[in-house]
C-alpha cells in the first residue's frame, strides 16, 4: 500500500485549529491524508466570549472539561485525529504594566521541558508537514508565541538522534508553514466585497486598525483553495460553543460571496527540506510519501 501523507497543525488553544487552517485540514483529511491536530493547552483560562452561551464553569477544571467536549465535537467536523499536549493555559494578559504570568503556565515552561512531548509526538506520528504560527504567534498572546517556539523546536529537534533521547526514533519533517488566515490582505478583500453589496462588514475597524499601526504583513507562499470545505470549518467553530459567537465576525461574509472572492487558506513557507518552487498550492509539493527523511 502507499505510505500516506501525513499532516500536522499545532495550536495553542482549542478553537484556533478551527479559525486558522481549518478547511485545509479537512480538505487535506477527505482526501486521505492523515491530519492530526495538536493543542498545547487545555484553554483553561479562556473567557466565555460567546454571549449566546448559557455555561457558567465553576472553575479551571470545569471549563477545561468543556473545552475538551467541544474540541472533539470540532475534530469529527474537520475529520481529523487530535492530541492534547497537556499544558495549562496562560490566560491573556490585560493592564499596564501587565500582570505576571500566573506560575505554572504554558508560557512559562522551560523550552525544552514544554518541547519534549511534541518530539516525542513527532516521532511517533512522524508527520511530513507541520503547521504553526510565525514568530509573533500572529498576535501577541504568551501560549501562542509559546506555541510557535515549541513547534519550531520540534520540527528541527525531532530528527536529530543527538537530542531528546528516550523521546522515541528521530523523525524529520520535510516542511514547516505558518499559517496566515488574518492577512491584511484577505480582511481588506473581504471588507471591500461585502461594502460592495451594500452589506455591513465588521472588518473596517480591523483594516484601520492595523494600517494605523503600521503592522507589517508577512509574506504568502502557498495558497490552498478550500471553498468545498468551508461548511467543515463553520461546523467545527460552532462546536466551540463557548468560545465562538454564531452571529459574530467568524460568519459575516455570506459563504457563497466568500467562496467567489477567496477561496483560500493563506500560508507561509518557513522552512523546506525538499525542492519547490513558490507559490505553491499544496503544502505537500515537492513531497514523496515514499521517500524516508
Amino acid at each position: 500500500m502507499p505510505t500516506p501523507l501525513r499532516l500536522m497543525a499545532v495550536h495553542a488553544h482549542p478553537d484556533d485549529e478551527s479559525s486558522k487552517g481549518a478547511a485545509t485540514a479537512a480538505r487535506y483529511a477527505a482526501a486521505g491524508v492523515e491530519v492530526l491536530v495538536v493543542s498545547c493547552t487545555g484553554g483553561e483560562r479562556g473567557s466565555i466570549l460567546n454571549p449566546t452561551c448559557t455555561f457558567e464553569p465553576r472553575d479551571m477544571a470545569d471549563l477545561a472539561e468543556r473545552r475538551r467536549t467541544e474540541m472533539a465535537g470540532a475534530a469529527a467536523a474537520l475529520g481529523v485525529q487530535h492530541h492534547w499536549l497537556g499544558f495549562v493555559d496562560s490566560g491573556l494578559p490585560e493592564g499596564d504594566p501587565l500582570p505576571p504570568l500566573p506560575d505554572g503556565c504554558f508560557a512559562l515552561v522551560p523550552l525544552e521541558e514544554a518541547a519534549a512531548p511534541l518530539v516525542e509526538l513527532v516521532r511517533q506520528f512522524r508527520p511530513h508537514v507541520m503547521t504553526t504560527y510565525d514568530p509573533s504567534g500572529g498576535y501577541p498572546h504568551p501560549d501562542h508565541i509559546m506555541c510557535h517556539r515549541v513547534a519550531f523546536e520540534a520540527f528541527h529537534a525531532a530528527g536529530d538522534p543527538e537530542r531528546y533521547a528516550g523521546h522515541g526514533e528521530p523523525w524529520r519533517p520535510l516542511k514547516l508553514y505558518y499559517n496566515h488566515d488574518f492577512s491584511m490582505r484577505r480582511v481588506r478583500t473581504m471588507h471591500e466585497a461585502l461594502i460592495d453589496e451594500g452589506l455591513l462588514s465588521p472588518f473596517g475597524d480591523w483594516v484601520e486598525s492595523r494600517a494605523a499601526r503600521e503592522i507589517p504583513e508577512r509574506p504568502v507562499t502557498t495558497r490552498i483553495r478550500a471553498e468545498d470545505f468551508f461548511d467543515a470549518r463553520d461546523a467545527a467553530l460552532r462546536a466551540h460553543e463557548t468560545q465562538i459567537d454564531p452571529d459574530g465576525f467568524f460568519f459575516a461574509m455570506p459563504r457563497e460571496l466568500e467562496a467567489a472572492v477567496w477561496p483560500y487558506e493563506e500560508f507561509e513557507l518557513a522552512e523546506s527540506l525538499v525542492p519547490t518552487t513558490t507559490p505553491e498550492d499544496d503544502l505537500f509539493a515537492g513531497i514523496h510519501p515514499e521517500d524516508t527523511p
